[in-house]
């Protein structure tokens, strides 16, 4: 993994931490590089950054997203505002990036995957490169004040790239007193002779290969249902057909290679699963996270290829990892859940992390057969395992050749020992139910 280069002194630490306090006026001789998605507010900023006689160029991460048909589309909106914009193709490093965190079954809060934090790792590693072959000395964010994007778009610029600064306009009191909101950015585009309304949507929506996440505005208030979402890249689980679907992964080492017997690619296997899983209603999730900044956040996620995938791999995992691998490998990734989520992901506690757990699936081959029904997986088969820790005859409730019941009689004298000494201790007690203490003393 390519690492950025050291800042030159470390006296320079200090002014690479004051570019977190950027304002408009301090933007003169520099060249922005704007993250742009060619909705009301990239128009409204580009515009504005433009009339201060600023020197700014649009980009925009092509991640597969599923709510742009034609991802040349935001370069034709923003155009509109006479802002070139830049479309970087990552769909590639997205699929890769999606591939990670199935094999490391990276889930948050509430056990969803999520979708944002890492699509935005993939979008300031891949269009900082873009940024700064072009001469751009600033980044240009359009996050929020009081959400985790704009940690991880500075924080991921920050450690990336530590000589770039970074502008986030909507924590900017010029930009804050003169666009309080949507209204009077949209009452600020038409000044300027461009079409622009403000249309009342009960929630927002990012969108990205990994999936979508679906917040604010209705979903706010938490006596509002889940289901005034309007899945975008399949159904809800009582809207999908009544009847199962057959599906197959083939996993090497912790990697899918092939769906329903077709060997595929990193992006064809999120496409083609993503396909299926949202056809059948799966990867729907209701969560109230915990955020970065210390506050909660509501939220609905579809992520079908990530669900179906990661339960296939799942049981995979269930099959060659022993009992102690498995609590090690729970452990790194929650951690990677975690890190992706802070923006966290190329620190070393991470790729260490990273490292550990292809230890664990480079053990993972194996073919999975599972039946999908109105949101719900259902195992049917797991099969050419040759790293399988599984043997029916040790398990089994009937005569075998499996293991001999007699042999565990010294086992269980063993942990006899440790239970009678911590009874005759008097240091056992139930504190769940009941009176508490066991002592017959009481």
């Amino acid at each position: 993994m390519d690492r950025p280069a050291k800042p030159k002194v470390l006296a320079a630490t200090g002014e690479l931490l004051a570019s977190a306090a950027v304002k408009l006026q301090d933007l003169k001789g520099e060249k922005l590089g704007v993250c742009v998605s060619g909705g009301l507010d990239s128009k409204t900023v580009a515009l504005r950054l433009r009339e201060a006689d600023l020197d700014i160029l649009g980009f925009t991460a092509d991640l597969a997203q599923p709510d742009e048909s034609d991802i040349n589309d935001v370069a034709r909106r923003m155009a509109t505002t006479g802002t070139e914009t830049v479309i970087v193709d990552l769909k590639a490093e997205m699929a890769e990036a999606c591939f990670m965190m199935i094999k490391a079954q990276a889930m948050y809060d509430g056990g969803y995957w999520n979708t944002t934090g890492i699509a935005r790792a993939v979008t300031v590693q891949g269009l900082l490169g873009p940024m700064k072959e072009r001469g751009c000395t600033v980044l240009v964010h359009g996050a929020t004040g009081r959400g985790n994007d704009q940690i991880r778009f500075e924080r991921y610029t920050n450690t990336l790239a530590p000589d770039m600064k970074v502008y986030a306009p909507w924590r900017d009191d010029t930009l804050l007193q003169q666009f309080p909101g949507r209204l009077q950015m949209a009452a600020y585009l038409q000044t300027k002779g461009l079409e622009a309304k403000v249309e009342k949507k009960r929630y927002s929506t990012d969108a990205n290969l990994a999936g979508l996440s679906h917040e604010a505005e209705d979903l706010e208030d938490l006596t509002t249902g889940e289901l005034i979402v309007d899945p975008e890249m399949g159904v809800w689980p009582h809207q999908a057909p009544d009847t199962m679907e057959e599906f197959s992964a083939r996993f090497s080492r912790g990697r899918c290679v092939e769906i329903n017997g077709t060997p595929v690619t990193a992006l064809e296997a999120m496409l083609t699963a993503n396909e299926i899983g949202g056809r059948n209603g799966i990867g729907m999730r209701n969560a109230l996270e915990n955020r970065v900044i210390g506050t909660k956040s509501r939220g609905v996620y579809e992520a079908p290829g990530l669900e179906l995938l990661g339960y296939c791999l799942r049981a995979v995992y269930q099959t060659t990892m022993d009992r102690r691998s498995t609590g090690l490998f729970h452990a790194m990734s929650r951690l990677i859940a975690e890190q992706v989520y802070d923006a966290r992901l190329f620190d070393p506690g991470a790729r260490a992390a990273l490292a550990g757990i292809d230890v664990l699936a480079g053990y993972a081959s194996a073919t999975v057969n599972v039946k999908l029904y109105r949101g719900n997986i259902y195992f049917v088969s797991l099969t050419d395992c040759d790293a399988t820790l599984y043997n029916p005859a040790d398990a089994s409730m009937e005569a075998s050749d499996g293991l001999d019941p007699r042999s565990a009689q010294g086992f269980v004298e063993v942990q006899a020992c440790e239970a009678l000494n911590l009874a005759r201790a008097g240091q056992i007690a139930n504190p769940f139910w009941g009176a508490g203490n066991t002592s017959d003393d009481d």
